[in-house]
């Protein structure tokens, strides 16, 4: 009787062990999809599209949380991360309108152009893992609408922040 006790107590803590090891391995940041339902960052082949970009997720969600000092600086980093790529001159001009600008509405105006800049240039590169969800909502920009980048399908607008978080739809697949 005490051998199939310490039997089935060795189980449960080899299955409580498994599932600590499994919940312990997922990503925090849920972003973009692996093999196996774990979320990861989508990753470009090349190293300085990857770092840009990063930070351009940054910058979206320094505005989604409507943290207007947060977006500066995210918006700083990418523009200098850009200098280290090829024909980012548009973009890297709109980077620093969104990191000079003294409001979050105009930090917001400038990431609509920036946004757009930066998807002509994920377009361009190559993924080596993951996807770029292009979104939009149609009432922002004063309702002629504006898109973003995001590694995940769930709104999250930064255009309007908490106010309407959910507002905008899932355009395009990238991967």
């Amino acid at each position: 009787m005490k051998n199939v006790m310490r039997k089935k107590a060795v189980l449960m803590m080899a299955l409580a062990f498994i599932t600590f090891g499994a919940l312990a391995q997922h990503d925090h940041a849920g972003h973009g999809k692996q093999s196996g339902g774990q979320q990861m960052d989508p990753m470009f082949k090349d190293e300085a599209m990857s770092k840009a970009y990063g930070h351009y997720i940054h910058l979206k969600e320094a505005l989604v949380a409507s943290q207007p000092d947060e977006a500066k600086g995210a918006a700083d980093k990418l523009q200098k991360s850009l200098a280290s790529l090829e024909n980012t001159n548009s973009a890297q001009a709109e980077a620093g309108k969104v990191a000079s600008a003294s409001t979050l509405d105009e930090q917001r105006k400038a990431f609509a152009v920036l946004s757009n800049e930066m998807t002509t240039l994920v377009k361009a590169s190559t993924l080596s893992m993951g996807e770029i969800y292009l979104e939009y909502c149609p009432m922002a920009n004063g309702n002629t609408g504006a898109f973003w980048l995001s590694n995940e399908k769930e709104i999250k607008n930064p255009y309007f922040g908490d106010k309407m978080l959910k507002c905008g739809s899932v355009k395009e697949t990238i991967n």
